[in-house]
């Protein structure tokens, strides 16, 4: 995630890291040449007889343009979302240590407990990135349950059942009301929530059927502009088309990357840092130590 502080409005022009430019560059310049070409063989075409003019490319434009539009809202509706549930699994996690908090009066039972809501999100992370989360999971895991948690195709998941189970051991051994256990097991439910909702955005992409027309439409637009604005530009053909392709070009890119919000792009949710401020605010709560805070790196990028 970039996070880069106020910027003049003139400055914010030449900004290039965050944007998503790189990227398309090189399609852009595929542009430009046929702009180019465009231009050069626009008097053999017209000997010929062939007029491409601007009208149905401003009726395209303007189609392409809402389907865009429709495109770019639901991959930001997946980014919001996806920042919506690891917004709930932070106040999940402060809400369940509170409560244990307030009843145990063991430190280790609470340090426990700690402990493994800190490796669930760590591990709902690596799970999310496609990442190993060994280092994590051993950094994080107490003992009692690291073996298992290891051994498991599907940590996250498994801590989550570590962590009903220490439950189900205090309530057996009277440290915990059945009131009480009723709640803290509704907010383990939640965090279970949560990890449904983030592995259903991670593993349900937008239909590619509509990502492919609408790509292609992209494309063709793209690639014949420059043979309609000839007639009328002429030199300035390549300097219009380009600025035109690129607002489609950056929009599709754009969608492109918004659609995985669990990435490691410049636009991605920060999820290392949420689960950085996850572990602090935890730990503050215990009155014990936490890790030094993830800061933005030298180009803005939050990661």
């Amino acid at each position: 995630m970039i996070v880069r502080p106020h910027q003049h409005w003139f400055f914010r022009l030449f900004v290039w890291h965050g944007s998503v430019l790189p990227d398309i560059l090189f399609r852009l310049s595929l542009n430009l040449i046929m702009s180019v070409i465009a231009v050069i063989c626009f008097h053999w075409y017209e000997r010929i007889g062939i007029h491409l003019t601007t009208a149905p490319f401003s009726l395209l434009g303007i189609a392409i343009a809402i389907f865009l539009g429709f495109r770019n809202n639901a991959s930001y509706a997946r980014y919001t979302e996806a920042r919506q549930l690891w917004g709930t699994l932070l106040i999940t996690q402060r809400s369940l240590l509170r409560q244990v908090k307030s009843v145990l009066h063991d430190e280790q039972h609470i340090l426990l407990f700690s402990k493994l809501l800190i490796a669930f999100a760590w591990s709902m992370k690596h799970q999310l990135r496609h990442t190993s989360p060994q280092a994590d999971l051993r950094r994080l895991v107490p003992e009692p349950y690291l073996a298992q948690v290891e051994a498991s195709p599907q940590p996250t998941n498994r801590l989550l059942l570590c962590m009903g189970h220490w439950l189900g051991e205090q309530r057996r051994a009277g440290q915990i009301s059945d009131l009480l256990y009723t709640s803290i097991d509704a907010n383990l439910n939640r965090l279970s929530e949560v990890l449904g909702g983030c592995d259903r955005i991670a593993n349900t992409p937008i239909p590619f059927a509509y990502t492919l027309i609408l790509h292609r439409t992209v494309y063709l637009f793209c690639t014949l502009l420059p043979f309609a604005l000839v007639a009328d530009l002429h030199y300035l053909t390549p300097l219009v088309s380009v600025f035109i392709s690129y607002t489609f070009l950056s929009l599709e890119s754009l969608a492109e990357e918004l659609e995985d919000p669990f990435g490691t792009s410049a636009n991605d949710l920060p999820l290392s840092a949420l689960c950085n401020g996850i572990e602090i605010i935890l730990c503050e709560m215990l009155d014990r130590p936490g890790p030094e805070r993830i800061r933005p790196d030298a180009n803005c990028v939050l990661t």
